[in-house]
Protein backbone atom coordinates (compact mmCIF):
# COMPACT_ATOMS: atom_id res chain seq x y z
CA UNK A 1 0.00 0.00 0.00
CA UNK A 2 1.41 3.29 -0.93
CA UNK A 3 0.70 6.31 1.05
CA UNK A 4 1.98 9.98 2.01
CA UNK A 5 2.82 10.16 5.73
CA UNK A 6 2.49 14.49 5.44
CA UNK A 7 -0.47 14.94 2.40
CA UNK A 8 -0.83 18.33 3.14
CA UNK A 9 2.42 18.90 1.44
CA UNK A 10 0.65 17.95 -1.38
CA UNK A 11 -1.37 21.14 -1.88
CA UNK A 12 1.43 22.69 -3.07
CA UNK A 13 1.52 20.59 -6.54
CA UNK A 14 -0.61 23.75 -7.66
CA UNK A 15 2.29 25.60 -8.09
CA UNK A 16 3.13 23.61 -10.89
CA UNK A 17 0.38 24.64 -13.11
CA UNK A 18 0.17 27.88 -11.73
CA UNK A 19 4.39 28.06 -12.81
CA UNK A 20 3.12 26.34 -16.56
CA UNK A 21 0.30 29.39 -16.93
CA UNK A 22 2.81 32.14 -15.75
CA UNK A 23 5.28 30.73 -18.55
CA UNK A 24 2.78 30.58 -21.39
CA UNK A 25 0.97 34.80 -21.06
CA UNK A 26 4.98 35.59 -20.30
CA UNK A 27 5.88 33.91 -24.38
CA UNK A 28 2.81 34.91 -25.26
CA UNK A 29 3.44 38.91 -24.34
CA UNK A 30 6.90 38.59 -25.53
CA UNK A 31 6.10 37.38 -28.84
CA UNK A 32 3.90 40.27 -29.43
CA UNK A 33 6.62 42.62 -28.31
CA UNK A 34 9.05 41.29 -30.79
CA UNK A 35 6.21 41.45 -33.78
CA UNK A 36 5.92 45.05 -32.72
CA UNK A 37 9.44 45.71 -33.42
CA UNK A 38 9.55 44.20 -36.58
CA UNK A 39 9.54 41.06 -38.30
CA UNK A 40 9.52 37.70 -36.86
CA UNK A 41 11.47 35.66 -39.61
CA UNK A 42 13.86 38.87 -39.56
CA UNK A 43 14.79 38.82 -36.09
CA UNK A 44 15.34 34.81 -35.89
CA UNK A 45 18.01 35.76 -38.89
CA UNK A 46 19.27 38.15 -36.12
CA UNK A 47 19.61 35.68 -33.51
CA UNK A 48 21.14 32.28 -34.81
CA UNK A 49 21.55 31.29 -31.66
CA UNK A 50 18.46 31.41 -29.93
CA UNK A 51 16.81 27.91 -29.24
CA UNK A 52 12.76 28.35 -28.04
CA UNK A 53 13.29 24.10 -27.73
CA UNK A 54 16.28 24.58 -25.17
CA UNK A 55 14.61 27.02 -22.99
CA UNK A 56 10.97 24.69 -22.81
CA UNK A 57 13.32 21.57 -22.26
CA UNK A 58 15.05 23.40 -19.51
CA UNK A 59 11.91 24.71 -18.39
CA UNK A 60 10.23 21.14 -17.91
CA UNK A 61 13.08 19.65 -16.27
CA UNK A 62 12.56 22.35 -13.16
CA UNK A 63 9.31 21.54 -13.04
CA UNK A 64 9.62 18.04 -12.95
CA UNK A 65 11.93 18.20 -10.52
CA UNK A 66 9.92 20.91 -8.43
CA UNK A 67 6.73 18.16 -8.64
CA UNK A 68 9.52 15.51 -7.18
CA UNK A 69 10.93 17.69 -4.36
CA UNK A 70 7.03 18.30 -3.37
CA UNK A 71 6.31 14.65 -3.38
CA UNK A 72 9.50 13.46 -1.28
CA UNK A 73 8.68 16.45 1.43
CA UNK A 74 5.25 14.27 1.85
CA UNK A 75 7.16 11.68 2.48
CA UNK A 76 5.55 8.73 0.08
CA UNK A 77 6.00 5.54 1.88
CA UNK A 78 5.05 2.13 0.98
CA UNK A 79 3.64 -0.70 2.89
CA UNK A 80 6.33 -3.45 3.45
CA UNK A 81 5.15 -6.25 5.76
CA UNK A 82 1.50 -7.19 4.53
CA UNK A 83 -0.38 -9.65 7.49
CA UNK A 84 -3.31 -11.74 6.93
CA UNK A 85 -5.11 -11.47 10.20
CA UNK A 86 -8.35 -13.05 11.30
CA UNK A 87 -10.27 -10.75 14.27
CA UNK A 88 -12.96 -10.69 16.39
CA UNK A 89 -15.13 -7.66 15.99
CA UNK A 90 -17.67 -5.07 14.27
CA UNK A 91 -17.99 -3.10 11.37
CA UNK A 92 -18.62 0.47 11.71
CA UNK A 93 -19.26 3.10 8.89
CA UNK A 94 -19.02 6.48 10.34
CA UNK A 95 -21.17 8.89 8.06
CA UNK A 96 -19.76 12.86 8.78
CA UNK A 97 -22.15 15.60 8.42
CA UNK A 98 -19.36 18.85 6.86
CA UNK A 99 -22.20 20.72 5.86
CA UNK A 100 -21.55 24.79 6.93
CA UNK A 101 -23.25 25.03 9.41
CA UNK A 102 -20.81 21.80 11.33
CA UNK A 103 -18.14 25.50 11.59
CA UNK A 104 -20.52 27.20 14.35
CA UNK A 105 -18.62 27.32 17.89
CA UNK A 106 -21.14 26.57 20.26
CA UNK A 107 -19.59 23.41 20.73
CA UNK A 108 -15.50 24.06 21.51
CA UNK A 109 -13.65 24.45 19.64
CA UNK A 110 -16.27 24.21 16.61
CA UNK A 111 -18.87 21.23 16.16
CA UNK A 112 -16.83 20.07 13.10
CA UNK A 113 -13.41 19.98 15.39
CA UNK A 114 -15.13 18.25 18.38
CA UNK A 115 -16.39 15.81 16.13
CA UNK A 116 -13.07 14.77 14.28
CA UNK A 117 -11.27 14.55 17.88
CA UNK A 118 -14.42 12.05 18.94
CA UNK A 119 -13.70 9.88 15.73
CA UNK A 120 -10.33 9.84 16.43
CA UNK A 121 -10.98 8.45 19.91
CA UNK A 122 -13.42 6.19 18.75
CA UNK A 123 -10.64 5.27 16.42
CA UNK A 124 -8.38 4.69 19.14
CA UNK A 125 -10.68 2.62 20.96
CA UNK A 126 -11.05 -0.29 18.05
CA UNK A 127 -8.89 -3.02 18.14
CA UNK A 128 -10.10 -5.97 16.10
CA UNK A 129 -13.05 -3.97 14.57
CA UNK A 130 -13.45 -2.09 10.89
CA UNK A 131 -14.44 1.33 10.39
CA UNK A 132 -14.86 3.25 7.64
CA UNK A 133 -15.85 7.29 6.70
CA UNK A 134 -18.79 8.69 4.85
CA UNK A 135 -19.16 12.52 4.08
CA UNK A 136 -21.86 14.10 3.55
CA UNK A 137 -23.34 17.18 3.27
CA UNK A 138 -26.07 17.85 -0.07
CA UNK A 139 -24.38 14.95 -1.31
CA UNK A 140 -22.79 11.96 0.17
CA UNK A 141 -19.82 9.83 -0.62
CA UNK A 142 -17.28 7.56 0.95
CA UNK A 143 -13.97 9.00 1.99
CA UNK A 144 -12.18 5.64 3.38
CA UNK A 145 -14.04 2.61 1.92
CA UNK A 146 -14.26 0.07 5.50
CA UNK A 147 -10.75 -1.14 6.96
CA UNK A 148 -8.90 -1.87 9.69
CA UNK A 149 -5.94 0.40 9.05
CA UNK A 150 -6.48 3.04 11.48
CA UNK A 151 -3.73 5.27 10.49
CA UNK A 152 -5.31 5.79 6.85
CA UNK A 153 -8.83 6.59 8.90
CA UNK A 154 -7.75 9.29 10.96
CA UNK A 155 -5.56 10.32 8.21
CA UNK A 156 -8.20 10.69 6.00
CA UNK A 157 -10.67 12.23 8.82
CA UNK A 158 -7.87 15.15 9.25
CA UNK A 159 -8.17 15.94 5.46
CA UNK A 160 -11.96 16.08 6.06
CA UNK A 161 -13.37 19.79 5.59
CA UNK A 162 -16.90 20.94 4.25
CA UNK A 163 -15.12 22.37 1.26
CA UNK A 164 -15.23 18.71 -0.16
CA UNK A 165 -19.12 19.18 -0.83
CA UNK A 166 -20.05 21.94 -2.65
CA UNK A 167 -23.57 21.05 -2.18
CA UNK A 168 -25.50 22.26 1.31
CA UNK A 169 -27.84 20.49 3.20
CA UNK A 170 -27.94 17.95 5.20
CA UNK A 171 -28.81 14.09 3.30
CA UNK A 172 -28.86 11.96 6.18
CA UNK A 173 -31.17 9.42 3.87
CA UNK A 174 -28.70 9.61 1.35
CA UNK A 175 -25.97 9.17 4.18
CA UNK A 176 -27.48 5.98 5.38
CA UNK A 177 -27.95 4.09 2.66
CA UNK A 178 -24.02 4.71 1.02
CA UNK A 179 -23.57 3.54 4.48
CA UNK A 180 -25.70 -0.17 3.83
CA UNK A 181 -23.71 -0.59 0.41
CA UNK A 182 -20.26 -0.31 2.29
CA UNK A 183 -19.89 -3.45 4.67
CA UNK A 184 -18.13 -6.88 3.93
CA UNK A 185 -20.64 -9.62 2.57
CA UNK A 186 -19.29 -11.45 5.87
CA UNK A 187 -21.70 -12.89 7.90
CA UNK A 188 -22.43 -12.77 11.55
CA UNK A 189 -20.99 -9.83 12.32
CA UNK A 190 -22.22 -6.80 14.71
CA UNK A 191 -22.88 -3.48 12.14
CA UNK A 192 -23.86 0.27 12.59
CA UNK A 193 -23.93 3.20 11.18
CA UNK A 194 -23.02 6.30 13.52
CA UNK A 195 -24.01 9.48 12.61
CA UNK A 196 -22.47 12.93 13.24
CA UNK A 197 -24.70 15.42 12.39
CA UNK A 198 -26.08 18.64 13.49
CA UNK A 199 -28.93 17.96 11.39
CA UNK A 200 -30.25 21.42 9.97
CA UNK A 201 -31.57 21.54 6.65
CA UNK A 202 -32.72 17.62 7.05
CA UNK A 203 -33.96 16.87 3.29
CA UNK A 204 -36.25 13.85 4.30
CA UNK A 205 -36.10 10.31 4.15
CA UNK A 206 -33.83 9.56 6.95
CA UNK A 207 -36.25 7.95 9.21
CA UNK A 208 -37.31 5.54 6.39
CA UNK A 209 -33.42 4.92 5.61
CA UNK A 210 -33.23 4.07 9.05
CA UNK A 211 -35.72 1.50 9.07
CA UNK A 212 -34.62 0.06 5.76
CA UNK A 213 -31.23 -0.33 7.86
CA UNK A 214 -32.37 -1.86 11.04
CA UNK A 215 -34.56 -4.74 8.52
CA UNK A 216 -30.97 -5.37 7.23
CA UNK A 217 -29.09 -6.10 10.68
CA UNK A 218 -27.81 -2.63 10.64
CA UNK A 219 -28.18 -0.39 13.68
CA UNK A 220 -28.47 3.09 13.34
CA UNK A 221 -26.99 5.68 16.09
CA UNK A 222 -27.22 9.47 15.84
CA UNK A 223 -24.68 11.88 17.70
CA UNK A 224 -25.91 15.50 17.61
CA UNK A 225 -23.57 18.04 17.79
CA UNK A 226 -24.74 21.72 18.94
CA UNK A 227 -27.28 22.75 21.13
CA UNK A 228 -31.01 23.58 20.09
CA UNK A 229 -30.53 27.45 21.54
CA UNK A 230 -28.46 28.07 18.00
CA UNK A 231 -25.17 29.78 17.09
CA UNK A 232 -24.28 31.76 14.12
CA UNK A 233 -21.38 29.67 11.36
CA UNK A 234 -18.09 31.84 11.07
CA UNK A 235 -17.57 32.71 7.46
CA UNK A 236 -14.00 32.13 7.87
CA UNK A 237 -13.40 35.74 7.18
CA UNK A 238 -13.83 36.89 11.05
CA UNK A 239 -17.75 37.63 10.06
CA UNK A 240 -20.50 35.49 10.31
CA UNK A 241 -22.65 34.22 7.47
CA UNK A 242 -25.91 35.67 6.66
CA UNK A 243 -29.06 35.31 4.60
CA UNK A 244 -30.40 37.32 1.56
CA UNK A 245 -31.81 39.63 4.01
CA UNK A 246 -28.37 40.05 5.75
CA UNK A 247 -29.53 38.64 9.01
CA UNK A 248 -27.12 36.45 10.58
CA UNK A 249 -27.63 32.88 10.50
CA UNK A 250 -28.04 30.76 13.56
CA UNK A 251 -27.79 27.30 13.12
CA UNK A 252 -29.59 25.57 15.69
CA UNK A 253 -29.39 21.40 16.76
CA UNK A 254 -32.84 19.04 15.52
CA UNK A 255 -32.98 17.17 18.02
CA UNK A 256 -35.78 15.58 17.76
CA UNK A 257 -35.17 14.40 14.39
CA UNK A 258 -31.93 12.73 15.18
CA UNK A 259 -33.75 11.36 18.01
CA UNK A 260 -36.59 9.92 15.38
CA UNK A 261 -33.90 8.50 13.07
CA UNK A 262 -32.10 6.54 16.05
CA UNK A 263 -35.36 5.25 17.14
CA UNK A 264 -36.17 4.10 13.37
CA UNK A 265 -32.65 2.61 13.19
CA UNK A 266 -32.87 0.82 16.29
CA UNK A 267 -29.72 2.28 17.86
CA UNK A 268 -29.64 5.11 20.38
CA UNK A 269 -29.47 9.09 20.20
CA UNK A 270 -26.42 10.68 21.59
CA UNK A 271 -25.44 14.43 22.31
CA UNK A 272 -22.12 15.86 21.95
CA UNK A 273 -21.65 18.63 23.90
CA UNK A 274 -18.15 20.21 25.27
CA UNK A 275 -17.67 17.09 27.94
CA UNK A 276 -16.81 13.71 27.35
CA UNK A 277 -19.84 11.81 28.32
CA UNK A 278 -20.74 11.07 24.73
CA UNK A 279 -17.60 9.62 23.69
CA UNK A 280 -18.52 7.41 26.76
CA UNK A 281 -22.04 6.69 25.77
CA UNK A 282 -21.16 5.73 22.41
CA UNK A 283 -18.30 3.10 23.60
CA UNK A 284 -21.21 1.12 25.84
CA UNK A 285 -23.27 0.83 22.95
CA UNK A 286 -20.94 -0.22 20.61
CA UNK A 287 -19.60 -2.60 23.14
CA UNK A 288 -23.05 -4.22 22.93
CA UNK A 289 -23.29 -5.41 19.36
CA UNK A 290 -22.49 -8.59 18.31
CA UNK A 291 -18.70 -9.72 17.29
CA UNK A 292 -17.64 -12.14 14.87
CA UNK A 293 -14.58 -13.50 13.17
CA UNK A 294 -13.16 -10.36 10.41
CA UNK A 295 -10.90 -10.94 7.94
CA UNK A 296 -8.27 -8.23 7.41
CA UNK A 297 -5.22 -7.62 5.16
CA UNK A 298 -2.79 -5.06 7.70
CA UNK A 299 0.20 -3.31 5.94
CA UNK A 300 1.72 -2.76 9.64
CA UNK A 301 5.14 -1.67 8.61
CA UNK A 302 6.23 1.21 5.98
CA UNK A 303 9.54 2.29 4.63
CA UNK A 304 10.16 5.52 3.73
CA UNK A 305 10.69 6.19 -0.27
CA UNK A 306 11.56 10.08 -0.29
CA UNK A 307 15.25 9.13 -1.09
CA UNK A 308 14.46 7.95 -4.34
CA UNK A 309 12.31 10.99 -5.24
CA UNK A 310 15.40 13.17 -3.76
CA UNK A 311 17.88 11.51 -5.99
CA UNK A 312 14.90 12.23 -9.52
CA UNK A 313 14.76 15.87 -8.73
CA UNK A 314 18.68 15.79 -8.37
CA UNK A 315 19.18 14.16 -11.57
CA UNK A 316 16.52 16.81 -13.69
CA UNK A 317 18.53 19.58 -11.76
CA UNK A 318 21.70 18.74 -13.36
CA UNK A 319 20.23 18.01 -16.61
CA UNK A 320 18.49 21.12 -16.13
CA UNK A 321 22.26 22.94 -15.69
CA UNK A 322 23.80 21.05 -18.51
CA UNK A 323 21.63 22.28 -21.19
CA UNK A 324 22.51 25.27 -22.65
CA UNK A 325 19.84 28.11 -23.42
CA UNK A 326 21.55 28.88 -26.83
CA UNK A 327 22.68 26.48 -29.68
CA UNK A 328 25.84 25.15 -28.90
CA UNK A 329 28.91 27.28 -31.48
CA UNK A 330 30.73 23.78 -31.51
CA UNK A 331 28.31 21.97 -33.30
CA UNK A 332 26.88 24.81 -35.20
CA UNK A 333 28.64 24.14 -38.66
CA UNK A 334 27.17 20.57 -38.41
CA UNK A 335 24.24 19.89 -40.18
CA UNK A 336 23.11 16.34 -40.16
CA UNK A 337 19.85 16.58 -42.47
CA UNK A 338 20.42 19.73 -44.97
CA UNK A 339 20.53 17.85 -48.89
CA UNK A 340 24.11 18.14 -50.10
Amino acid sequence: MFRFESPIYLYLLVLIPILALIRFYTLRDRKKKLKAFGDLSLLKGLMPDVSRKRAAIKFWLLEGALTLLILMLARPQLGSKVSHETRNGIETMIAFDISNSMRAEDIVPSRLDKSKMLIENMVDNFTQDKVGLIVFAGNAFIQLPITSDYVSAKMFLQNTDPSLIATQGTNIAEAINVGLKSFTQQEKIGRAIIIITDGEDHEGGAVEAAQLAKKKGVRVFVLGVGYPEGSPIPDGEGGYMKDHSGNVVMSRLNEQMCQEIAQAGGGAYIHVNNTNEAQRKLNNELIKLQKGEISSTIYSEYDDQFQAFGILALLLLILEVCVMESKNPLFKGIKLFEKK
